[in-house]
């Protein structure tokens, strides 16, 4: 039988780590069920996710609790392959796994053709031999676990040190949380992958001023280990200096000017350029960059990397959502365009092989980046803003106003103006605006690249944006 076959294949995946958390083994005994059921109700082919997580999180307001919440979550996502039909279902529960099986059969035969749609090819799928020793060297999960009560005291230090900065008029809040999730991929070609992985966060907004001339700012941490989180003290500290340096801001006039992205507004660039060069939206013809492959998008100094084995990062991963083996990706090198972000189906469609970046997108998959981040340039920021002698140090971006399909780029912006290589008074009220091919081809990565998030970007600067200021 095809879970006799499956079986072994799973003991060395389990519990390298994991105490006091969800049961794999049950998780993974529910998938091979299903494939084994699915293959009885007539599929040719067919994969199973099994996911369960729980989450616990925590926020305060002006020292009193504002909002406490558990969730627990678990999903069965079946698709099913009928020649080149699909369909794809799911459940909450398990109590009628037959049943589910033959509905999923059943719309798969009635389904339209998709000849793109299918498993991953064999000869790319992740060799499961020695999968928990690579597993453990990634350091996914962290055992710890704290209550409701832990949770509580680390956002009401954030708030109190938030609250503790001069200037600052009160807190907007700030919270804590946990979240451990479980994960089973099982196909019926014999693929068996899993893993757990935990997650912790604190965040504190401040506010400064009074009336309209109120400020507010924020401050966050996510991190896979709970020792590699920032203290709670810190981040409500860093939240009300935030808030408290935006006070009294001016409008500037308009013209061109140098743009300085901080990091966390950097990073939202480097998504919207990963967003471009997706596997889906080349397909469907709604990129920027369609027919850029192997082309200069972006400056010199501008090279992207996207790897899976970061250790310690909620982005990396041995297999992807097909089971394929992963591996790092130079998909922008020295300004060149490498790479799409595929996986089978959109790889297919394209022409193309798949690069390992399915992620499950409820019962079906869709292309996406793993730890993405753009590597770090020769320059400190502060050494390019002191070559500036008028410009603007943008820490907030507002609006959605990115046309993925022209590249036009139109934003409300709040930050700092620059003169004569000086950060000097706040701004606000004011847009920016540009094209995103301009802009990767004028812009120059700073030196302090930091490996945070799943996307990361050091501070960036962008020659010659127009600035719509009074």
């Amino acid at each position: 039988m095809l879970i006799d076959c499956l079986q072994p294949a799973i003991h060395q995946l389990l519990h390298y780590r994991y105490k006091n958390m969800t049961d794999l083994k049950s998780l993974e005994n529910e998938a091979f069920k299903l494939v084994e059921l699915a293959t009885k109700a007539g599929a040719d082919h067919c994969d199973v996710v099994v996911a369960s997580g729980e989450s616990l999180s925590v926020s305060v307001r002006e020292g009193k609790i504002e909002n406490s919440e558990r969730s627990d979550g678990d999903g069965r996502y079946l698709r099913v392959f009928c020649g080149k039909r699909v369909a794809s279902v799911s459940a909450n529960q398990s109590n009628n796994l037959p049943a589910l099986a033959e509905r999923a059969v059943a719309m798969a035969k009635v389904s339209p053709e998709d000849i793109f749609q299918g498993l991953a090819d064999k000869d790319r799928i992740f060799k499961a031999d020695n999968m928990g020793s690579e597993l453990a060297k990634l350091d996914l999960y962290d055992d710890f676990q704290p209550n409701a009560k832990e949770l509580e005291s680390r956002a009401l230090d954030a708030e109190a040190a938030g609250l503790g900065v001069a200037g600052v008029s009160k807190s907007f809040g700030a919270g804590a949380a946990h979240s451990t999730n479980g994960f089973v991929l099982a196909t019926s070609d014999g693929f068996t992958g899993s893993y757990m992985k935990s997650g912790f966060s604190i965040s504190a907004m401040m506010v400064a001023g009074e009336g309209t001339g109120m400020e507010r700012d924020y401050e966050f941490d996510t991190s896979v280990h709970i020792a590699d989180l920032k203290d709670a003290s810190e981040i409500g500290r860093l939240a009300g200096e935030r808030t408290v340096k935006r006070t009294n801001p001016k409008q500037v006039k308009s013209g061109k000017l140098p743009i300085v992205f901080e990091p966390r507004i950097s990073s939202s660039l480097l998504g919207t350029l990963a967003g471009a060069i997706n596997g889906s939206s080349i397909a469907r013809k709604t990129s920027f960059l369609c027919n850029r492959m192997n082309e200069k998008i972006a400056n010199d100094t501008i090279t992207i990397i996207d790897d899976p084995h970061i250790v310690r990062r909620s982005g990396s991963r041995l297999f992807d959502g097909e089971g394929v083996q992963t591996s790092m990706a130079n998909l922008v090198g020295d300004g060149i365009l490498n790479q799409w972000i595929l996986d089978s189906a959109t790889a297919r469609e394209l022409g193309l092989e798949t690069n390992g970046r399915a992620t499950r997108s409820g019962s079906g998959t869709s292309p996406s980046t793993t730890n993405c981040y753009i590597k770090a340039g020769s320059r400190s920021p502060d050494e390019m803003i002191g070559e500036i002698k008028n410009g603007l140090y943008v820490t907030e971006t507002i609006g959605h106003g990115i046309n993925m399909v022209t590249g036009d780029y139109s934003k409300g912006i709040s930050g700092y103006w620059i003169e004569n290589g000086e950060i000097t008074h706040p701004v606000a009220e004011i847009t920016v605006a540009g094209n995103l091919n301009e802009m990767f081809l004028n812009m120059t990565p700073a030196s302090d690249l930091e490996f945070k998030y799943s996307t990361n970007a050091p501070t960036l600067l962008i020659e010659g944006m127009v600035v719509g200021g009074k």
